[in-house]
């Protein structure tokens, strides 16, 4: 049990003062002053910090931590899952509790986790990337002139988990099914072009309106829903029409779209901190160098539009590429501060994207309690911080020193509230 706690619920600004928070195995039993603590309960008191709904982030690749092509092609099983593993371990103690994972073979990993055999967040998994041949997906550079989906050869892609390269109406059917046949909570599109795709420059928009829709109707009949990576605002546009759920990136859409976004209730699921980074900070080479500063220009269009429409945000990241530059996952808190308030972000990064995760209905796979608020019946999922982050939200972007307690599922993985 927590006793004199300051705690932000994850939905108001006004914070619970000299509150207790009574946990029973994995769910929050109790919420009060001067709760009695049953026998043989632990008693933590945390006068002076603030309790807090475990950080959650909407938009990860937690299976990516190596450059993609050699993951794809040339990497053994053994390390994909070590890094993995490692990468799930390290979310975890930054404080993020669940991530939405938009695109890679999570879903061994994810059993691990839930399994209690590794330590990570709890992860809503999307599988294999829905692509057009020459998309964000089609990872393959080996034959530049023809690609595997062209020619009838197998692509390690699609065996391995990453993509499957569909085009037409009915490929973009079996796509779906297949990929929710593997358990995915949501489906990923690649509806536009994009900064480190092979094949794709970044104002390509990618997908007919009619296969977007094929896409969309699959996922409704499996009472979940279907988001998008879009860049161009046709692509954005495009999207909406067919009727996905939330929009990844989405920087270059017009405040048209913006408003259609808000009208429909459509989330914006975009990252500030990738575009605040030079390009080399940002690990880009090559063509993509070019591609990351045209979206960059466009970056401070989109979230100025987002701001003045008021369209629902939620938080991610979309770190990927390796241990170090996901390290950087905490400093999304910071860079977000120059548009919102820290109780804004903190809401995004709780409540917002809980609300964002209950679209995939009962693919949902965590149905026992509520996420990313603190009230009874939910999911024991909390964080410890030492200070009061809707006053100072940078305090969340240095987890290792700020972060005082993390628990998940009801059991504490870090405890340095001593120290």
């Amino acid at each position: 049990m927590f006793t004199n706690a300051t705690v932000f619920d994850g939905v108001n600004e006004k914070l619970m003062t000299n509150t207790d928070v009574l946990v029973e195995d994995n769910l929050i039993k109790q919420i009060g002053k001067n709760i009695k603590a049953p026998e043989n309960a632990e008693v933590i008191d945390i006068a002076g910090k603030t309790l807090i709904p475990g950080l959650t982030d909407c938009h990860v690749h937690i299976m990516w931590n190596d450059n993609i092509e050699y993951l794809i092609y040339s990497s053994q099983d053994g390390y994909l899952g070590a890094m993995a593993a490692k990468n799930a371990e390290n979310m975890l103690m930054r404080g993020f509790t669940t991530v939405r994972d938009l695109g890679g073979p999570a879903f061994g990993l994810k059993k691990a986790i839930d399994d209690g055999a590794i330590p990570g967040p709890r992860i809503l998994p999307s599988g294999s990337f829905i692509s057009q041949t020459a998309g964000h997906g089609d990872f393959d550079t080996r034959m530049k002139y023809q690609s595997n989906h062209f020619t009838g050869q197998t692509d390690l892609a699609y065996t391995r988990g990453w993509t499957i390269v569909a085009d037409g109406k009915s490929e973009v059917i079996k796509a779906s099914r297949e990929i929710l046949r593997a358990g995915a909570t949501q489906l990923k599109i690649m509806g536009s072009g994009s900064i480190t795709g092979a094949h794709d420059p970044l104002d390509v928009t990618e997908y007919t309106l009619e296969e977007l829709k094929a896409i969309v109707k699959e996922a409704e009949k499996w009472g979940t829903y279907a988001t998008i990576h879009a860049y161009s605002s046709e692509s954005v546009m495009n999207a909406i029409e067919a009727g996905v759920k939330a929009i990844e990136h989405g920087l270059f859409a017009s405040e048209e779209a913006m408003r259609l976004m808000k009208e429909k209730d459509i989330f914006f699921s975009t990252q500030f901190l990738s575009y605040s980074a030079t390009p080399e900070e940002a690990g880009m080479t090559g063509e993509s160098v070019a591609k990351y500063n045209e979206a960059k220009a466009g970056a401070t269009n989109g979230y100025k539009n987002a701001k003045k429409v008021g369209v629902k945000m939620s938080f991610g990241t979309d770190l990927l590429g390796g241990l170090e530059i996901a390290k950087a996952q905490n400093l999304e808190f910071l860079a977000r501060a120059e548009y919102f308030t820290g109780y804004e972000i903190l809401k995004q990064a709780t409540s917002n994207n809980a609300e964002l995760f209950e679209r995939s209905g009962k693919r949902h796979p965590y149905q026992q309690g509520a996420l990313g608020v603190i009230k009874e019946g939910a999911y024991a999922d909390i964080v410890v911080v030492d200070g009061n982050p809707l006053e100072n939200i940078k305090l969340l972007s240095d987890p290792a020193k700020n972060l005082k307690i993390i628990m998940k599922d009801g059991k504490i993985y870090k405890n340095t509230l001593n120290q």
